[in-house]
């Protein structure tokens, strides 16, 4: 992966500026828009899942980026699990909505909610807010993490909790970890790279390159107690890192899909 540049070439900034961001909110609000409307008659969520897949990849492309996926094919053999990433960018969620192909939820940051549009999404799509500054509403977050699985509905979680600073992995809450074993499902670990150079954190303008989102082997967690939380918290930290830097893909020969790109 290419290092960004610092300060970003002005071809780059102006390019965000006059192009890639009024285009970005104009499909957002389109396709919130859109996601609202179709929530009123859709109770399944499967035509909002379909928009927001749209969207994200109308996000990717609009970026100048090409996201690849490598290990695609697993994602049918552990459809009704935990599946977690490293959080690298704003741009992580849109690559995760391109590379899932079936509906999930998020657990993610109840700040998300107060965004126009995408916490409206958020909100009547039925993913579920984390408050991660009080314990007890973080617990009733979890609880509804665990009913979704138990019910048939894979949840999608970033273990760090927000976005890395400087693009390394850092450390992990137990919140996904917890989840897996008390729905007693297999917990998928997923890495990103490439997204942290086309939008770190501070930062509004896009440096777009070669996105890759690699998906590991599921840890099962049949027979597992809560109190190994803290030692299925670690075990998925070293497989992520392991995919970031590409030594577990190195393992395997797995098929590489073409998402989105330019």
């Amino acid at each position: 992966m290419r290092s960004r540049p610092n300060p970003l070439p002005w071809f780059d900034r102006w390019r965000t500026n006059l192009i890639q961001t009024p285009i970005f909110g104009l499909v957002t609000a389109i396709f919130g828009s859109l996601s609202l409307l179709v929530s009123l008659v859709d109770r399944t969520g499967n035509a909002q899942h379909r928009i927001a897949r749209v969207w994200a990849r109308s996000c990717v492309w609009i970026s100048g980026s090409k996201l690849t996926v490598i290990g695609a094919e697993k994602l049918p053999r552990n459809p009704i699990a935990v599946y977690a990433s490293n959080h690298t960018s704003y741009m992580d969620i849109p690559v995760i909505f391109s590379a899932l192909p079936f509906q999930f939820r998020i657990l993610a940051k109840k700040e998300l909610w107060s965004i126009p549009f995408i916490g409206w999404y958020l909100n009547r799509s039925g993913q579920i807010a984390i408050d991660t500054r009080n314990s007890h509403a973080a617990r009733s977050s979890l609880s509804a993490g665990a009913r979704a699985l138990r019910s048939g509905t894979p949840v999608f979680v970033f273990p760090e909790g927000s976005r890395t600073q400087d693009g390394g992995l850092q450390p992990f809450l137990s919140g996904a970890a917890f989840l897996a074993i008390r729905a007693q499902v297999p917990i998928v670990p997923m890495a990103l790279s490439g997204v942290y150079e086309l939008l770190p954190i501070h930062t509004h303008h896009y440096y777009p390159g070669e996105l890759m989102l690699r998906i590991g082997d599921p840890i099962a967690t049949a027979g597992m107690s809560l109190r190994q939380t803290d030692e299925l918290t670690a075990e998925l930290r070293v497989a992520i890192g392991k995919l970031i830097d590409g030594t577990e893909a190195d393992e395997f020969k797995s098929v590489e899909t073409e998402v989105a790109g330019t």
